[in-house]
């Protein structure tokens, strides 16, 4: 009895330390980890690298609430992003390099010391703040600050003077910064007393689609005193604003404006132009904003040579394509119609097509012309026109000089537009590719027809060889080769061979 009591009290010891073993190993390596994921700062000297495990975030730093995160965002898979995030929705809210993407390798590190610095193999430098401070903090504002010890209220750098596609509330955004949406075609700016939505439909210029003048019923813009800033209100607007003057020039309220919501506000430049505002209400973000509401007054909602009709949706110009992929005719490579390849090779057809309108042609330069022919005229004769619509009646020619996007469906029949197009880059390559494939597919097959000949005539000339010796041979009839001795096999390949 007494030693089994003994044997059980020996194994509960042993079990008591097995575990205390496995506590004291699992704090050992994962305390560090949990610790450098939940600091509220980074000193000189941080160094991190993405971890393999991770799916979606690696967070590096937070905030003092833990509603936002700073640290390493993965990007297609195999790609980084240095981003803070909303962590209840994991929405991302700003990126520090969303043109030069690292890869997620353990090749790649961030480290401060005085300035972050996200780097790769080879010390190749993918982004950098370029500062001297002393330590990083992320504030409950969201905003990443690099600060100086020397002074809680100095800081060299923030990532609110570097905002990518989203304002958060209480960040002010200057004439000196632009809002650019995540597939790089549209871009927000502010004028001397406007704000403006671009579109990059042409890699030589710019198409403003959206322009919103401050309506200074408040306050008055005065000349000479300072740029604008627009902001982000946490009462639910976004306000424009003049340098040195707290009274707002212009209020665009969104649906929350003076309901007391509590909730995180935010605007993003979408993927499809627009710019919209919404604020976080606990579990989803409600849309509260909305810069343009109409579907068809967006840049391009149907696509390159669409036709967006209200009430009816999309379908494309030549009334013959289906819309419903997206594309109704193959994507052009931009540019104009002036290089000399163009030019020889006219590489464009004409569609015309009546009841159409530009969605925002009041922002598009325009020529007064007589007549249809002669509006069309000035488009065909002029390289870097894309297309132009005419007004029977009031002679207005508006001239595209991009890459046809979507047309406005109207019942006016008086509208008439006047489209190039042309196939494109794509479609060469695509049969330039195709072509050379067939004439390395028919060099391959006349080599393995020509190695196959040879090889034939080599073993007709080799039988014909072994054929003769054996008719030479006394008293020897030729028999099948697997009957032939290793000696008189070796004989007839070096009298094979010797003729060669």
């Amino acid at each position: 009895m007494e030693t089994s009591t003994n044997s059980v009290v020996t194994r509960q010891s042993a079990t008591h330390f097995l575990l205390f073993v496995i506590f004291v190993l699992y704090t050992t390596c994962t305390c560090p980890r949990t610790d450098a994921a939940t600091q509220q700062e980074l000193l000189r000297g941080f160094k991190a690298t993405p971890n393999p495990s991770v799916k979606s975030f690696q967070a590096l730093l937070n905030d003092s609430t833990g509603t936002f995160s700073f640290g390493f965002l993965r990007v297609n898979s195999k790609q980084l992003a240095i981003a803070v995030v909303h962590v209840p929705s994991l929405e991302t809210l700003w990126l520090a390099n969303p043109t030069q993407l690292a890869p997620w390798s353990d090749h790649t590190q961030l480290f401060f010391d005085g300035s972050l610095v996200l780097s790769g193999p080879h010390t190749r430098v993918f982004w950098s703040t370029g500062t001297q401070g002393d330590r990083v903090v992320l504030l409950d504002s969201s905003n990443l600050q690099i600060q100086k010890l020397d002074d809680s209220a100095s800081f060299v750098w923030q990532s609110f003077d570097f905002p990518t596609n989203t304002l958060v509330e209480n960040q002010n955004f200057s004439s000196s910064m632009s809002l650019v949406s995540s597939n790089a075609l549209y871009s927000m700016r502010l004028g001397n007393n406007f704000i403006g939505l671009y579109a990059a439909f042409n890699e030589k210029s710019e198409q403003i689609y959206l322009r919103h003048t401050a309506m200074e019923a408040k306050a008055d813009i005065v000349e000479g005193k300072g740029p604008i800033y627009a902001r982000v209100d946490s009462d639910g607007f976004l306000g424009m604003y003049q340098v040195g003057n707290p009274i707002g020039v212009d209020l665009q309220p969104f649906t929350s404006y003076q309901k007391n919501i509590s909730g995180f506000l935010l605007v993003r430049l979408e993927p499809d132009g627009n710019l919209k505002g919404y604020y976080w209400d606990g579990s989803n973000w409600v849309l509260v904003y909305q810069a343009i509401s109409n579907t068809c007054e967006l840049p391009s909602p149907c696509g390159s040579y669409g036709l967006c009709t209200s009430g009816s949706g999309c379908s494309c110009l030549d009334n013959k394509t289906d819309a419903s992929s997206g594309k109704c005719f193959s994507p052009s490579s931009g540019g104009d119609f002036c290089s000399d390849d163009v030019e020889k090779e006219r590489d464009f057809t004409v569609l015309r097509r009546n009841g159409v309108d530009l969605p925002f042609k009041e922002l598009m330069s325009y020529e007064i012309t007589p007549s249809l022919e002669q509006c069309e005229g000035y488009c065909k004769n002029n390289c870097s026109c894309w297309g132009a619509l005419y007004k029977n009646g009031s002679g207005f020619c508006y001239i595209v000089d991009y890459p046809i996007q979507t047309l406005l469906g109207v019942g006016d029949e008086s509208k008439v537009g006047y489209f190039k197009v042309r196939e494109g880059a794509g479609k060469k390559k695509m049969d330039v590719g195709f072509g050379l494939g067939i004439a390395v597919l028919c060099v391959a097959i006349a080599v393995s027809i020509g190695a196959i000949a040879f090889w034939s005539y080599k073993m007709c000339m080799r039988r014909r060889g072994v054929k003769r010796i054996l008719e030479e041979e006394d008293g020897v009839s030729p028999g099948p080769y697997k009957n032939l001795g290793s000696a008189s096999f070796r004989s007839i390949e070096m009298s094979g061979s010797s003729p060669r």
